[in-house]
């Protein structure tokens, strides 16, 4: 793009195009000059009595731009007194879209539509005249033609600010102007420069005002002239649009009414500078009749909205006040309306004054907006104050983070303006069809779908060019917008009006170029138009070829595939042929002959025969409402066949004859559609049929729901499209004759939804009479229930599969889903249901009908019985439904509005007693109007909160405990709200008002505390968040499923969406997560060395249940050493004792070092809690720690090498969330890569493993040096101590050295070109640069950087050049080292300004003069190492970039879309530098893209051989892959779980194991290999629980899982297949064993039920229910050899045992082939109240293997012990007691060895009969599963996700 620095300062445009020589300029009519006396100098006149048909256009060639980009256009006229003047700009967006504003003295009031904006011009009077006084006192003198004293006018517009406040569009550059009769000019000009004409140079000089700071007097030869001693404003009119400091409207332009001001004063408001100018008292005085028409009576537009600030709760806003500003005292809210984030990528910092009003786009469809924001909010941005003398608001700003909040994922809907419509892309991968107002395009694979936004009304019709390159689409309405849309980009390419209303049919020709609508004009007329959009796509204009007026009624019309200028249409009773000829549009009908009252729906062509076939040859096709089809012969204009579709006789009662064309009573075809070989029929039967061309007869048919409204066959022939008007969209499949339904939807509005969140369902109930349930994430439907009374609110009970159903005959309806079945109906409510809920914890159920009667159920009973009824209690009406109702999170209180709408009531929730009122309608006691409560929500529970949406627009804090009012907050919404919802961590707030949605920050703290989220087409019924936090739902007129992106870590990690933070200021509100995590850190103390063991091990405490002395623990000092890690033995230092044996009967004394302070006092490695806390980098490439609650115990103690128990044998899996955490050097054959805490050095060949173990946190990543002898890592310090980085020794696999200067997680590592130099990079808490010396590791230099930093790199070329990349740009390092000393020196450089505010997340080295960078956005950057300039930039990937990768000419790039590429980049060293290359179509000339990959998850770390042939990626995902370009491969090569592992268990033969994970996959992996056999998927589920089956045969070897939605699944590994799925609970189960003789399967649930299930036929043999409402924790089974079932005097071949949540454990005794099942022991252990804030540890329990008659027990209790219960004695004969609250546990089979987990990270292995134990460290958070192999020779631990397997020695 060509540079703008000749348009500074301004742009003399009269000058620019020599207008007077009229060569690029034109004049028409009567355009003369003459010379003004007032300004004595020349001037344009121009005059005629019809103002279009006299004017001057600027450029003369409206195929030609004038490009002017100035902020401000300045107009310098005088009306002509006594007539009429119109001017004309068309204005160019960013977007491409080219928008008219005009303003003139014709117009009495403001109009708009997408493309145009009209305001009314009220033209003044001059001092003193009588017309000053008319408009005094009428107010109403001025509208209309200019008053005879009318002066020049100098006319400021603010294009920037009016495009985006009114069509939300960022303003690019004026096109061209058209200034019309009637009025004289003297220039015109723009510029980026707020100018003030009364002002002169030597004015402005004292004011110091100048260019720098945006402001100025007006140029010499634009000003007016002054008499000496004379006011310029007593002479002229000076008009700024939109008006400044004025409560003028902004829909007119006129002259403002600022109060009078000293003029050289200025001051900051907010980071804002003002100023006013002093004004005439008769300009002030001006008052418009505009003003009494559009400015709102109650809700004036210009007052911000007013928040209510009570101390306690924060302030809300705070803004200072000055006298002197204009009389602006109204406080001012700003709230941010977030749609697309591309909105703002090219706005200059001087505009950040203006809140932008953005739509929402899609990731894929980021370019699409609207047109028209739906609700005019207007709060979104404030007047502009054009005179900007800092920037200084950018870092004083605080936003609603992140920016957008909500991100649209999926819609479920079809239709609303029309079922007629929906397109098959060419590739026959996609289906484009409408969804109210949205266009949305799907994959039929995937159903992932984009969207195409833009309309502010319901589409009605699509049409796609024959390539599918371009979309048109119309909207219904009385503003039958056109947009036509590059499909494959996504945005907007034109927007044009044409027709007054009921657009209802489009068609493309095939090449695109010619485009064809009809619909009715003013006159409701049938209008035709065709349009020529031949240069669309280069940025031309669409044009009218031909339009024509018809009395002929057109259902649809087509262009014809072979010519575009021919067209048929059909309609009523005509058939009509088309063309286009010399601008006209002529048509003929078709001689129907005797059939010339048919009602013809759909016409087709032939479109298999080649498009050069002549037109003669051509067939045509069309259908009618009475079944006939008939076939034209387009030559002749005649009917050639004519045939009939028939209803199927009926012969028999289950055969139907086949359907041929006879005569009969027909059936009607709405759509048909035809290909080479075969016609598709849609009919009102509902069956879509396939013909031959002959018609002979059906050879496929589908049957649908309702009548099918659309057919079309796909351009392969292989697929047809089929919808019916009851809102179902699908397509069958020729060659497999199957159908896939892609979606269905309701025909009317939703009432209102409700979320399961444990199985992702929703239920919806519409206006239509139905209750349906869909899967959230496939968007199915599951369910559809029919009511004969019409449904109005439904809730789903929150962990069981079942819901409920009011209705608008009061009926209340309990189902359950899982088993089809009508629990229960109750008919006590006489009014339409309006509030339906279940309490938090599933024991109640609430009602509340329109009548004002409130019910109370018992939902923990199947039959829902009634507990109580309370009448007049809730206010009466329908206007608080669906959600009148709301349930505190606690289960204790219940809110609603009543008895009456101005009082809202607080009840107990288990007996419905009055708590509390609180009249709304007295709160505010200066309304003139009593406020009624339209909506309650309640609050965290904790903050006891009642929030109450009122009927003024007003959200009112109430206390739940007094009732006062403790904050309010006014103009929520333009209308009143529908929905409000608050999260559950109480951070955010949601609302609906009308058709927006809009999530607030809930203390109301930021500068801009909301966002705004449009495009439901109607207004919206309900909002909510999904249970669990991630999304939103919001229905209306279709069901939006939104992602809810605060709690996901401000990142967009699965979409292409990029988000934009403002990074140089913090938000006031800090997630709660993080804030915890922070205060942890900076409270802990250093890690200590703990003292090493001696020989022997020390020994736990072993007691009888009748010793007295519970004396457990003894007592040991902490030595006062610097952190050291256990494995690496050093010097020890400071005063304390040094360690040596302790007492057998002992433990290391337990300190908590929460609250303790650091007993080093003058260590500073503890992290100091700042006052302002960083923000997190809005990209995926920063590591962040997973989050662990668990703390490490400090004092452990490790065992001696060569003492140790358990050896550590396999890790398995990889940590996804590392980055960089992988390194592979083929030439030396090493390859590492980190799991947990420990670093993994695999040989490829053999699968043998090393183990590098040093750190106690998650390792963040890795480094190698070039000779691969070195290794560093890096982890996060323990307990807030700074981050650790080992160097490992490669070769023996010892730690070097260890160091730490980081105090946040260490981002990046790397090693010189010659490895003499080393460097770590910190995170964004303290984003510091380290470098080191590889001979000693002593840090050399460090240098802060600006911002966060995401990676580092040394030049592989280059001795000392290295480079870093962050949120703030580029900076290149220089290394100097003169003599001993080391310089760095640093140059920071801003990303280039065509990637727009972005982040830089990865680098790498080309060769020593070029370095490629990358962005989240993905973009890649090349730069200049010498010059520092960005030549060049490209679009690589849609999502963000994290991992870059160069070797030679080869460019790796991975990123967050999960694609991985290949790129040539051989010629970027041919370009020149200083000519930028940037443009899209220019990058395919010098990059080329080689090849690609989709791998399973986003791309985080990669290494490649030199010749880039192949090479090893890691994803997030935890899979390493092997990938090889030669030959197109890719292989696993370490395959692990990504989320959290529930259980590992080993098959009974040890020749595999199997573990299950939150993801709901199942695992079997091979021993000893550790390779992955098969693994089995259930997707939307978490795998709680697995087990092996007892058979010792490995063909019938079975596992078997229990899944989070109560089923168990029953794979058989020999077929890799699932054998069974059973369905014995209703909430997740928790554990699951197949009987010791396999016969049954036990199965226990979240609810405390235990299943005994048939592994044969699935059928549930018995449920046992005696440890209902306690989770089950564990059940095992014991055979008849290890058993003595007689002993105790039971049959039974088997024992089994299960534990529960609340400390009880059954034991029983089984004979399952019997049909036995014997309680045989009941244990109850006994506990103090839990009063932390988590949950306490779990209640566990085991028969011992070496003596069955023992039972093993551990859980909360008196005290941290181990119990062995003999079930022969009926006692506790032994304890053991423990330092922590065991986990879990495991016993071994032999050696009498227990193990037990802690969530203090320790495994702690116990010798049961010495007590003997050792501590073992491995695990980076705190363990959860752990189990022995049947022989005792092996043993698995699991925390999160990282699986151990380790050897075991014994003690």
């Amino acid at each position: 793009m060509a540079s703008k620095g000749w348009q500074h300062p301004y742009v003399n445009i009269f000058k620019h195009v020599r207008v007077e020589d009229w060569k690029r300029s034109a004049k028409e009519g009567d355009v003369t000059t003459y010379t003004d006396k007032t300004l004595k100098c020349s001037v344009f006149r121009i005059r005629g009595p019809v103002p279009a048909n006299s004017y001057i256009l600027v450029p003369k060639n409206t195929n030609q731009s004038l490009g002017l980009n100035g902020r401000y256009f300045y107009l310098l006229f005088r009306p002509i007194p006594g007539k009429y003047f119109v001017v004309h700009l068309d204005v160019a967006a960013e977007e491409g879209q080219v928008v008219r504003i005009t303003f003139s003295n014709m117009f009495k009031e403001f109009k708009s539509t997408a493309t145009w904006l009209q305001f009314p011009f009220l033209c003044g009077a001059a001092k003193d005249s009588v017309y000053e006084s008319t408009s005094k006192s009428a107010r109403h003198g001025f509208v209309g033609p200019a008053p005879n004293s009318v002066r020049w006018t100098c006319l400021m517009l603010d294009l920037q600010h009016t495009l985006s406040i009114y069509v939300n569009r960022c303003y690019r550059h004026v096109k061209s102007i058209k200034l019309c009769a009637n009025l004289a000019v003297k220039n015109m000009f723009t510029s980026d420069l707020l100018l003030d004409p009364g002002v002169s140079f030597s004015e402005a000089k004292l004011m110091g005002l100048a260019s720098s700071l945006g402001t100025g007097p007006m140029p010499r030869d634009m000003s007016f002239p002054v008499p000496k001693g004379g006011s310029w404003h007593d002479l002229y009119d000076h008009i700024k649009f939109p008006s400044e400091g004025t409560k003028l409207p902004f829909d007119s332009i006129q002259k403002g009414n600022p109060s009078s001001c000293v003029p050289s004063q200025i001051s900051p408001i907010r980071g804002e500078v003002f100023r006013c100018v002093t004004l005439s008292k008769p300009v002030q005085d001006r008052v418009s009749l505009v003003q009494q028409i559009t400015t709102p009576k109650s809700l004036p537009r210009d007052r911000a909205p007013a928040v209510t600030n009570i101390p306690e709760l924060g302030v809300v806003s705070s803004h200072q006040k000055d006298d002197w500003l204009c009389h602006n005292d109204n406080q001012q809210q700003q709230e941010s309306a977030c749609f697309s984030p591309h909105q703002l990528t090219s706005r200059s910092p001087r505009d950040t004054d203006d809140s932008e009003v953005h739509v929402f786009a899609h990731p894929e469809d980021a370019f699409s907006k609207y047109g028209e924001e739906s609700e005019e909010e207007f709060v979104c941005s404030s007047p502009p104050h054009p005179l900007h003398l800092s920037s200084s608001k950018e870092t004083k700003q605080q936003k609603l983070l992140p920016d957008p909040i909500l991100n649209l994922n999926r819609i479920i809907g079809f239709g609303g303006g029309t079922f007629k419509y929906a397109l098959w892309t060419k590739s026959g991968d996609a289906v484009v069809y409408p969804c109210h107002a949205i266009i949305v395009s799907m994959k039929i694979s995937s159903n992932q779908q984009r969207f195409f936004i833009g309309h502010t009304d319901k589409v009605s019709a699509l049409a796609f060019n024959g390539n599918t390159t371009l979309l048109a689409s119309a909207q219904t309405g009385n503003h039958s917008v056109v947009r036509v849309w590059n499909y494959h980009k996504g945005n907007c390419l034109a927007i044009f009006r044409i027709h007054a209303h009921s657009l209802s049919s489009l068609s493309f020709s095939h090449s695109g170029s010619v485009l064809c609508g009809v619909g009715k004009d003013s006159h409701n007329k049938t209008m035709v138009v065709v349009w020529n959009t031949q240069n669309i796509t280069k940025g031309g204009e669409v044009t009218i070829l031909a339009k024509a007026h018809t009395d002929v009624d057109i259902n649809t019309m087509k262009v014809a595939f072979f010519d575009e200028t021919r067209m048929v249409s059909c309609g009523r009773d005509n058939i009509r042929l088309w063309r286009v000829r010399n601008g006209t549009l002529r048509s003929c009908p078709v001689n129907l002959g005797e059939y010339n009252s048919m009602d013809f729906t759909d016409v087709a062509f032939e479109e298999g025969n080649a498009s050069n076939q002549h037109p003669d040859d051509q067939t045509l096709f069309a259908s009618s409402r009475s079944g006939h089809i008939f076939e034209v012969d387009y030559s002749r204009v005649v009917i050639r066949n004519v045939r009939r579709l028939l209803p199927a006789l009926q012969q028999h009662a289950d055969r139907r004859e086949k359907l041929t064309f006879n005569t009969g009573p027909g059936i009607a075809i709405n759509s048909i559609s035809v290909s080479s070989a075969f016609c598709a029929t849609g009919s009102e039967d509902g069956f879509l049929r396939l013909w031959p061309l002959d018609f002979s007869a059906v050879f496929l048919e589908a049957e649908h729901e309702g009548p099918v409204s659309l057919v079309s066959v796909s351009s392969d022939s292989l697929q047809v499209l089929a919808a019916t008007s009851t809102g179902i969209l699908g397509f069958l499949d020729v060659s497999s004759h199957g159908y896939n339904t892609l979606m269905r939807s309701h025909t009317d509005t939703v009432l209102g939804f409700s979320v399961d969140g444990v199985r992702r369902h929703l239920t919806t109930a519409s206006s239509d009479g139905t209750v349906r349930i869909w899967n959230m994430d496939s968007l199915q439907q599951l369910y559809d229930f029919v009511s004969e009374d019409s449904p109005c609110s439904v809730a789903f009970h929150p962990s069981e599969q079942i819901f409920s159903c009011g209705s608008s005959s009061g009926v209340i309806r309990v189902f359950d889903i899982s088993s089809a079945k009508l629990l229960a109906e109750h008919k006590h409510h006489s009014g339409e249901v309006v509030g339906l809920a279940f309490s938090p914890d599933g024991e109640y159920m609430y009602s509340a009908d329109s009548q004002g009667s409130l019910a109370l159920y018992n939902s923990s009973e199947e039959d829902h019985n009634v507990i109580r009824v309370v009448c007049n209690v809730v206010a009466r009406g329908t206007e608080r439904a669906p959600d009148a109702l709301t349930v505190r999170s606690d289960s204790r209180c219940l809110a609603f509005v009543g008895p009456s709408e101005y009082i809202v009531t607080i009840a107990d929730a288990r007996s419905l007693d009055e708590l509390l009122h609180v009249d709304v309608s007295i709160l505010d006691v200066e309304s003139p109007r009593l406020d009624s409560a339209l909506k309650v929500c309640f609050s965290l529970a904790s903050t006891e909160h009642l929030l109450v949406a009122t009927s003024a627009n007003k959200i009112l804090w109430v206390s739940t405990k007094t009732g006062r009012l403790l904050r309010e907050m006014s103009k929520v919404h333009k209308q009143q709200i529908s929905s409000l919802a608050v999260s559950e961590d109480s951070r955010f707030l949601l609302t609906a008002g009308h058709n927006a949605v809009k999530v607030w920050d809930y203390n109301m703290q930021l500068t801009v505390n909301s966002q705004l989220f449009i495009g439901h087409s109607q207004p919206i019924c309900q909002v909510s968040f999904t249970p669990d936090q991630m999304g939103v739902v919001s229905v209306g007129d279709a069901i939006f499923l939104w992602d809810f992106l605060a709690h996901s870590g401000y990142s967009l990690t699965n979409s292409s969406l990029p988000l934009r933070v403002n990074h140089t200021s913090a938000p006031r509100s800090v997630h709660p997560d993080v804030a915890v995590s922070e205060v942890q850190l900076s409270i802990g103390m250093p890690r200590q060395k703990a003292p090493l063991p001696s020989s022997p091990p020390p020994h736990l405490e072993i007691s009888t249940t009748n010793q007295a002395d519970r004396g457990a623990f003894g007592s040991s000092s902490l030595c006062e050493d610097t952190p050291t890690i256990t494995t690496v033995p050093g010097p020890a230092s400071g005063s304390g004792p040094s360690s040596g044996p302790r007492s057998a009967a002992s433990f290391l004394k337990v300190t908590e070092l929460v609250n303790t302070p650091s007993l080093n006092s003058s260590h500073n490695d503890t992290i100091q809690s700042k006052g302002k806390k960083p923000i997190r980098p809005d990209c995926y490439r920063h590591f962040i720690p997973r989050f662990k609650p668990s703390t490490i115990d400090q004092a452990a103690v490790a065992p001696q090498p060569g003492e140790e128990g358990i050896k550590l044998k396999a890790v398995i899996g990889y940590n996804g969330n590392g980055r960089g955490n992988m390194v592979w050097s083929p030439d030396q054959g090493l390859f590492a890569y980190s799991c947990g805490c420990v670093v993994v050095v695999e040989h490829l060949h053999t699968g043998c493993q090393r183990h590098l173990q040093g750190h106690s946190e998650e390792i963040s990543c890795l480094a190698i040096s070039n000779d691969a002898q070195k290794m560093a890592s890096a982890a996060g310090g323990s307990n807030g101590s700074r981050s650790l980085i080992c160097i490992w020794d490669v070769q023996n696999g010892t730690c070097h050295k260890s160091i730490s200067f980081h105090r946040g997680a260490v981002q990046s590592l790397g090693f010189s070109r010659d490895d003499r130099f080393f460097l770590s990079v910190g995170d964004f808490s303290e984003p510091e640069l380290a470098l080191w010396s590889t001979k000693t590791f002593q840090l050399l230099s460090s240098v802060s950087m600006s911002g966060p930093i995401h990676d580092a790199a040394f030049s592989r070329s280059a001795a000392g050049q290295l480079a870093c990349v962050g949120s703030q740009g580029i900076y290149f390092c220089l290394l100097h080292t003169p003599g001993l000393d080391v310089d760095l020196q640093v140059q920071r450089v801003k990303a280039p300004a065509e990637v727009g505010d972005v982040e830089l997340t990865a680098l790498c080295y080309h060769t020593d003069s070029f370095l490629f960078t990358a962005t989240n956005r993905g973009h890649v950057c090349v730069w200049d190492v010498n010059t520092q300039d960005c030549f060049m930039t490209w679009e690589a990937d849609k999502g963000e970039i994290g991992v870059l990768l160069c070797r030679g000419n080869r460019l790796l790039t991975g990123s967050n879309t999960r694609w991985f590429r290949l790129w040539e980049v051989e010629a970027i060293q041919s370009l020149e530098p200083q000519e930028k290359v940037c443009h899209v179509e220019d990058r395919w000339t010098t990059v080329v893209l080689e090849k690609e990959v989709m791998l399973d998850g986003t791309v985080v770390s990669a290494a490649f051989d030199n010749t880039m042939d192949m090479g090893i990626v890691g994803t997030t995902a935890g899979t390493l892959w092997y990938i090889n370009w030669s030959d197109n491969s890719s292989i696993r090569l370490v395959s692990g779980h990504k989320t959290k592992v529930n259980d590992v268990v080993f098959s009974s033969d040890e020749n595999h194991f199997a573990t299950c994970s939150e993801d709901g996959s199942v695992r079997v992996w091979s021993v000893p290999s550790n390779e992955l056999v098969v693994q089995f998927q259930v997707l939307n589920q978490a795998c709680g629980c697995v087990c092996w089956s007892p058979s010792p045969s490995e063909d019938s070897a079975c596992v078997a899982a229990g899944y989070s939605d109560g089923t168990l699944r029953i794979f058989r590994l020999a077929s890799s297949e699932m054998e069974m799925k059973l369905h014995p609970h209703h909430v997740a189960v928790t554990a699951i064993q197949y009987s010791a003789s396999g016969h049954v399967i036990l199965s226990g649930g979240k609810n405390g039920l235990v299943a005994v299930s048939s592994p044969v036929n699935g059928a549930t043999i018995q449920v046992i229910r005696d440890h209902k409402g306690a989770q089950i924790n564990t059940i095992q089974c014991v055979n008849e050899e290890v058993s003595s079932c007689k002993n105790f005097g039971l049959e039974g071949i088997e024992m089994w045992l299960t534990a529960s949540a609340d400390r009880r454990v059954s034991v029983w005794a089984a004979d399952w082939l019997k049909d036995k099942c014997d309680l045989l022991d009941w244990l109850t252990f006994p506990a103090p109240a839990y009063l932390e804030d988590d949950s306490p540890p779990p209640s566990l329990a085991a028969f011992c293997p070496t003596d069955p008659d023992l039972v093993v027990y551990t859980g909360y209790g008196v005290e941290k012990e181990l119990s062995f219960y003999s079930l022969t004695k009926k006692q506790i004969i032994k304890k053991i007691a423990l330092p922590h609250w065991a986990t879990c546990f495991g016993l071994s089979s032999k050696s009498q060895l227990i193990a037990v987990g802690s969530k203090e990270r320790v495994l702690k292995l116990i010798k049961s009969s010495s007590g003997r134990f050792q501590d073992f460290l491995q695990h980076s958070d705190s363990l959860q599963t752990c189990h022995f192999s049947p022989t005792g020779s092996l043993f698995f631990t699991v925390a999160y996700n990282e699986i151990l397997l380790w050897e075991v020695r014994g003690l």
